[in-house]
């Protein structure tokens, strides 16, 4: 299983880390605006300087959530341990995702591996693990008809691992081979993704990619990630999801079962405060036909506070992932054809496969809000940084026009039930509630729409989002045009090779003219072959 949709984690060149209220009223529209004063702005707060750690909440040990649905063949586990990357020991980064991948694809005392595989196949059964900074979740899914085989297979994993050490070898290549070939050469958004968390998290547990360093992973012993994984895949630390056809009797079997696990182990680990770095950029310079863009804040802002259902419709609005209505969207790529999508994020997001959902079970203590610019040609990176920053003041000091926001609201209505379509998404949203204290958290996000203004929404966001505290990563190839570009007094006005409406064309003197909080002096340069080495 690949390592690299599960997390991320940055140390370049040994150093760089090393050292470091509602209203009944409508917003007017924009003509009407022009003939209307306008009221004076709310006050806004000031950006965090410091992002503390408040921690989650601690469940039970062995806490079940159990959905039953009679009328469903299909049973679905889901294990979720408060394991993540924060565990791995400094110097053998990876090590939780190492161990997690082993044994949920090595074997069983029983089974080897190709055994395991063969066994799976014919039950159509499903068994995956998923690591991340905070949390590591092993999923399972099958028929009824095979429960009581597949029971035993999915709980051996944990109880019963084979450690063959031929097994360790291959997924520690498949997991260098993450960082090596697929990060840094091959997929320069995620590239940017893990960059941002680097430069955000500078310092912090955070900071490190889940799927680990190239030199974290070879100095990885088997030994050791047997004995981590007595260490963090502890009863203390694990909550059971079950649904389907699923009733007391299963639960007590399965629970039984993993009671044989290590009641306690290693400590949870106590998060430090994120200092605010605004202004600071990173860019990766490699060979790459496009320019790869990403910014974001570290925030004290997540599920269970009062803004973060207006401030995730807000940021909906200026682009939902991978929908085509959002602001960014439309006027970034449909008017002006820079690039193929602009999205922003409410949270930290990674896509759960085959869906354009938030992968459920990536609780974290401190959060971030970021915008993605997908892959831009190079020419234009520098119009498109300035793009997505003047729509954002925008949103910020004008709110959501009247019309926006009625359609934003509605297709979050509907949307947020899709979210949850799924047995194994229902049972990550509920095993996340126990950590943030959030009960029925989509049917309150929709209850919470019903209520919302646009003017209690743009006072959310202005408490809550600060151009000001951002940070920035390029994946580019001319890194030193492309700073140039960014700290020019005078930005170049873009060139377009078919005809633009006038609209447009006037807006974009304004877009450049638009400030980036950047830092000449917190703009580092490296090459992506050094990122993620130690």
């Amino acid at each position: 299983m690949n390592t690299f949709h599960r997390s991320v984690l940055f140390l370049a060149a040994g150093v760089w880390l090393g050292a470091c209220a509602t209203s009944s009223q409508a917003t007017p529209s924009p003509s009407a605006q022009a003939s209307t004063p306008t009221p004076p702005p709310a006050p806004a707060l000031q950006a965090e300087a410091s992002v503390p750690a408040e921690p989650l909440r601690k469940p039970a040990p062995l806490e079940t959530v159990l959905q039953s649905n009679p009328q469903s063949p299909i049973v679905s586990f889901r294990l979720v341990f408060h394991a993540g990357s924060v565990d791995d020991p400094p110097g053998k980064e990876g090590l939780t995702a190492l161990t997690a991948n082993l044994l949920s694809q090595g074997g069983t005392r029983e089974l080897s591996s190709s055994q395991l595989l063969e066994v799976l196949f014919p039950m159509a059964a499903e068994l995956a693990v998923f690591p991340d900074k905070e949390f590591t979740t092993f999923s399972g899914r099958v028929h009824q008809d095979f429960l009581p085989r597949f029971l035993k297979i999915f709980t051996d994993v944990l109880l019963e691992p084979r450690y063959e050490p031929s097994e360790f070898e291959r997924l520690r290549t498949d997991a260098l081979n993450t960082v090596r070939n697929t990060l840094r050469n091959e997929d320069d958004e995620q590239l940017g993704k893990v960059g941002l968390d680097a430069l955000l998290f500078r310092g912090h547990p955070y900071a490190h990619f889940v799927g680990g360093t190239v030199q974290g992973l070879q100095a990885i012993t088997l030994d050791e990630l047997k004995v981590h994984a007595r260490r963090v895949f502890t009863q203390d630390r694990l909550v059971i999801g079950l649904a389907g056809p699923v009733d007391e009797a299963l639960k007590q079997t399965l629970t039984s079962r993993l009671s044989a696990l290590p009641a306690t182990g290693a400590p949870a680990v106590t998060l430090p405060t994120v200092t605010a770095h605004p202004g600071s950029a990173l860019v990766l310079q490699k060979s790459t036909l496009s320019t790869a863009i990403s910014m974001g804040f570290a925030t004290s802002l997540r599920r269970g506070d009062p803004d973060f259902f207006p401030v995730a419709l807000a940021l909906s609005y200026l682009g939902e992932h991978r929908q085509t209505h959002g602001l960014l969207f439309q006027e970034l790529r449909e008017k002006r054809g820079l690039n193929y999508g602009n999205y922003a994020y409410a949270e930290h997001f990674i896509e759960q496969p085959g869906t354009t959902f938030n992968q459920p079970n990536l609780a974290r203590t401190q959060q971030d809000i970021s915008l993605w610019i997908r892959p831009v040609v190079p020419t234009t990176a520098v119009f498109a940084t300035h793009g997505a920053l003047y729509y954002l003041d925008r949103l910020i000091q004008q709110g959501i026009p009247r019309d926006a926001f009625e359609q934003t609201r509605g297709f979050l209505m509907s949307y947020t039930r899709l979210w949850e379509q799924m047995d194994q998404r229902r049972l990550g949203y509920a095993i996340d509630s126990l950590f943030y204290g959030t009960p029925d958290f989509l049917d309150s996000y929709r209850k919470a729409l019903e209520q919302m203004t646009p003017e209690s929404v743009q006072a959310a966001v202005r408490r809550r989002l600060h151009p000001s505290a951002l940070s920035f990563v390029f994946v580019t190839q001319d890194a030193p045009a492309l700073v140039a570009g960014l700290t020019a007094q005078a930005p170049a006005p873009l060139s377009y090779a078919s005809a633009k409406p006038p609209a447009v064309l006037e807006e974009d003197p304004a877009i450049l003219r638009q400030p980036l909080p950047l830092r000449p002096e917190a703009i580092e340069v490296l090459p992506a072959s050094t990122f993620m080495e130690q």
